[in-house]
This record gives C-alpha cells, structure tokens and sequence, in this order.
C-alpha cells in the first residue's frame, strides 16, 4: 500500500496482524523450492537469504490487457500496455474506439464503466458533440479489514506535488453507529485547500469506507465544500453522520473568533 499514507498502511498492517497474518514488509522473492513434500520460498531481507516453508503460494502480480490477435497491429493502431487512445477514447482511426482496462489508466471496474459511457456516447453522435473523458474526480477502495478508500490528494501526494493543504481527522472511536456495530476504529480524513472549504482529498479506513466516500466523491465533482456537508442533515445513527462530524470539526477550527467575542458579549449584556 506504499500510494497509502503511512498511518494508513500502518493500520491495516496491525489489523491482519490481528487477524494472525505474518506481514513481512521490505523482503524481496527470489524462487522457490521443493524437498520432499515441503515447500519453501526463498526471500532476500538485509543481505540476507530467508526460508519460508509454505502449503500454497498466490501470486499477485497485476495484469495486463491482451492485445494481439486482434488485427491492431495490421491496423497500425500503437499498443504497448494498453491501446492509445486520444481524450475522446479513440484510437488512431475515429471511428475505432476502447475503453476499459484495455485502455487505462485505471484498472477499476467504475472507471471502466464511466468509459463506456463517453465511448459510447462519441461512436453514437461524435458527428454532433464529442465529450472528453473525465478523469478528475476518481475513488478507489482496498477491501480488506478495515477498507481503505481514497479519493483526490492523500497527504503523501499533497507533499510530493508541493500542493498546500489544511487536514482535519475525524476518528471512527466517536461515531454512535460504530460503536453500536463494535466497529470503532478507524478515521475520516480529508485535506482541504488552506482557508477554505474546497475540499482536496480524503481517505476513510474503516468500515463501510468505500460507501461513506461516495459522499465526498460528489461534493468534489460538484464543487461542494465542508460547509455544505455540514448543512446537510444525515439519519442518526449511521456511518454516514462521520462525514457530517468531520466537517463540524472542520467548522470549529475555521470559527470566526472576533464575531464570536462580539456574540458572547451581546449575550451578556442581554442577561445582565
């Protein structure tokens, strides 16, 4: 999970821990052997070769899309990973076009069906109206225990990208419907642009993270800030309200102090 920020990989590091999964982080395979009836893998650590004896091996390596065979080399239509396609999805003639895992740059079944839709729509009336693919709003979800599910800048890409960024974490411990599911653990966390609501990117661990983001995915796509997650009422008790809770502490930390004091001494007055 090294694209995580480090908390988050940590977390999920400690949680198959506690599920009695040995993770072995930094260790490098260079073949396996067999003796007998055992099996082992062996692994470089440190400078140093290490045995682990195993029963089944998975593999997980990614994929890539199968491209020849097809006829797109006669075409003469470039192919490397992936098909080249132009923002519209087509290839190199228009009225050939892909979409998908066979295209890129993503590998998620959402994003090929947001694909689809463009792909589709431009074969159908490209004669009329060309839509770009959008690609600027894109969750993704790690489903272990707990999920992980991102969506925009984490903090690692914030600091890479030299991208300014206030953040506000909200953690999961305080949340009624959490605590009500013995689910109380994990965080919201979401990166907004210093000063203002407009939000840059959050991540959610913890249960139901993937369906909690969905929430934040429309606010960016949308142009809606904290304040308007705020103003919104969600069901109580449900895991939704962390969203909401999030933007609260959000809120308390941009308070307006100096009308704040000005309040406070109105109420004053009108008591005394």
């Amino acid at each position: 999970m090294m694209r995580e920020d480090e908390e988050v990989s940590e977390l999920a590091r400690k949680a198959l821990q506690a599920d009695g999964v040995q993770v072995l982080v930094s260790h490098k395979a260079l073949r396996c052997e067999r003796e007998g009836d055992t099996k082992t893998i062996v692994v470089e650590h440190q400078g140093r070769e290490l045995r682990i004896a195993f029963d089944a091996l998975l593999v997980a390596v990614g994929r890539a899309a199968r491209l020849s065979g097809y006829g797109l080399e006669e075409l003469g239509i470039p192919t490397g990973k992936t098909v080249q396609t132009n923002e519209y999805l087509q290839t190199l003639y228009p009225n050939i076009y892909a979409c998908g895992d066979v295209a890129g740059p993503f590998q998620f079944t959402h994003t090929a069906a947001h694909q689809a839709w463009y792909a589709a729509v431009n074969a159908l009336f490209g004669d009329f109206k060309k839509f770009k693919a959008d690609y600027s709003v894109i969750p993704w979800a790690t489903f272990i225990d707990p999920e992980v599910a991102r969506v925009g800048l984490n903090e690692q890409d914030a600091r890479e990208q030299g991208v300014a960024y206030e953040v506000v974490k909200y953690g999961l411990d305080d949340l009624d419907r959490a605590i009500a599911d013995s689910e109380a653990h994990g965080f919201v966390k979401v990166l907004t642009v210093p000063g203002k609501d407009t939000i840059l990117g959050v991540t959610i661990v913890g249960s139901h993270a993937a369906e909690l983001l969905a929430e934040y995915v429309l606010a960016m796509k949308h142009g809606l800030g904290m304040n308007k997650i705020l103003g919104t009422i969600h069901t109580y008790p449900t895991w939704a309200e962390a969203n909401k809770y999030a933007a609260g502490m959000w809120k308390r930390a941009h308070q307006p102090h100096r009308l704040l004091q000005w309040v406070r001494k109105y109420h004053d007055w009108k008591r005394s």
